[in-house]
């Protein structure tokens, strides 16, 4: 069976306090929008709908530029859940496969779940996802009989009876596209809120002798980010989840509770991460590498045996081959650095390539921005840059050559040579006591004048 996904995205979220869309708000560096985008990639959906309404220019452009397939519908109004899914029809026009409503601020609903929903669905006309609640508090209460669902119940509009039931409604429903829109269609707003409340179609369905039914999952797949609190506990829940996948995977975390992980970090069995790393998006580190303490990485690739840091960045495009070494307070970025070379100190490394076997010095810099465009570094194989070395982009040193420290080499070096650019060493006999006396005498002048 076909399915289409509906991604209600149209909510200011007030209670953020924010001119943020509360969609955009990010867990793990991704948007709450990417991550229900992604929970329901897991059913390989033939058309996704993102239903955006506040800011939904911003909305319609964090979701296209992670998939630029997915269709836009404005809600320009909002009256309801079941009107912000109608808004999707037409986006849907012809479409005879299920339909899927997920929640762009509800970001942790697993793949199992929606598997299970998906088999549900080919024996019931809907399905309805729902959680055994600790606290049900305001949630909407599922109202069963047997294996079958009878009604939803809004809090605002429920008895004390109804109130009771701990089996609550996630919001999370899916259905054949044409009969979800047909049932839309003959939902009103006769109710407390005066919304349209997608959770009426389960009485609209029972009135049709249409079947229907819950699945249960686990209450924290659930959990709606509307406050800045609710966004910390997404993101505290989201890192207890990552760091226990890396462990159960085969990933060694010194001290698990102080390594952050993003939404898309991708760690092999047997790396080691020390304490206080910190991943951005766009991170994978193979088997056996070493993320030693302090460090910070973000859109780069470290292969098997390199160790980085302690106190290392590594930025967007760096690439580091196998048993490369990036050290204390080295920063590389958009560059490619090959087997075995080393960077151990307190260097800038940036659009450049460094050869298999070189050893970079330590305060040596690629100096590749001129105040308007980036230009290129290549060091070719076993090159010895030494310390203190201002490498003028664009230039070429070529394999087994080496510069001395305290250089600034603003052309190309040839294979096995020396280049040495500093200027002469100048001494002057009894001049620094000299320097020292008048600037002493200059400071205490300046502090008998200020009083």
């Amino acid at each position: 069976m076909s399915t289409a996904l509906i991604i209600l995205a149209a909510g200011q979220g007030t209670r953020m306090k924010s001119d943020r869309p509360k969609v955009l708000h990010e867990v793990a560096g991704a948007p709450l929008l990417v991550h229900a985008m992604k929970a329901g990639a897991a059913l390989s959906p033939d058309r996704t709908v993102i239903v955006a309404g506040h800011g939904a220019d911003e909305v319609a452009s964090a979701a296209q530029a992670h998939d630029d397939s997915v269709a836009i519908a404005l809600q320009s109004e909002q009256k309801g859940t079941a009107h912000a899914v109608a808004q999707a029809r037409d986006a849907l026009a012809g479409f005879d496969g299920d339909a899927l409503v997920l929640y762009g601020d509800t970001p942790f609903i697993s793949p199992e779940t929606l598997a299970r929903m998906a088999e549900a669905r080919k024996s019931h006309d809907v399905v309805v996802l729902g959680f055994e609640a600790a606290d049900p508090g305001r949630y909407g209460r599922l109202v069963m009989e047997g294996g079958r669902l009878d009604r939803i119940v809004e809090f605002k509009d429920a008895t004390e009876a109804e109130k009771a039931i701990t089996f609550c409604n996630s919001g999370v429903i899916a259905a054949a596209a044409p009969r979800l829109f047909d049932l839309i269609d003959a939902v009103g707003n006769d109710n407390a809120s005066g919304e349209y409340y997608l959770t009426d179609i389960i009485g609209l369905a029972r009135d049709r002798s249409l079947s229907a039914t819950a699945i249960a999952c686990d209450e924290a797949e659930t959990l709606g980010v509307n406050s800045r609190v609710d966004l910390s506990a997404a993101e505290a829940a989201f890192q207890a989840r990552a760091r226990t996948a890396a462990l159960d995977d085969g990933v060694t975390l010194v001290a698990p509770d102080t390594v952050h992980f993003a939404h898309d970090t991708v760690i092999g069995r047997d790396a080691v991460i020390e304490q206080n790393v910190v991943f951005g998006p766009g991170v994978t580190v193979e088997s056996g590498a070493q993320i030693r303490a302090f460090s910070h990485l973000e859109g780069c690739h470290v292969a098997r045996g390199a160790v980085i840091g302690p106190y290392a960045r590594l930025r967007p495009g760096a690439e580091l081959a196998e048993d490369t070494r990036i050290g204390n307070f080295v920063e590389v970025k958009n560059a490619v650095i090959d087997e075995g070379a080393k960077v151990n100190h307190l260097s800038y490394i940036g659009d450049a390539h460094l050869g298999a076997g070189t050893n970079i010095g330590a305060g040596t810099i690629t100096c590749n921005y001129d105040g308007v465009m980036k230009h290129h570094t290549e060091i070719g194989r076993n090159v010895f840059i030494g310390s203190n070395t201002m490498l003028v982009a664009p230039v070429t040193i070529g394999d087994d050559a080496m510069t001395g420290s305290g250089s600034v080499i603003t052309r190309d070096v040839p294979e096995g040579a020396l280049a040495v650019a500093r200027a002469d060493q100048a001494v002057k006999p009894g001049m620094a006591r000299k320097l020292f006396e008048i600037l002493k005498f200059k400071k205490a002048k300046r502090q008998k004048e200020a009083g």
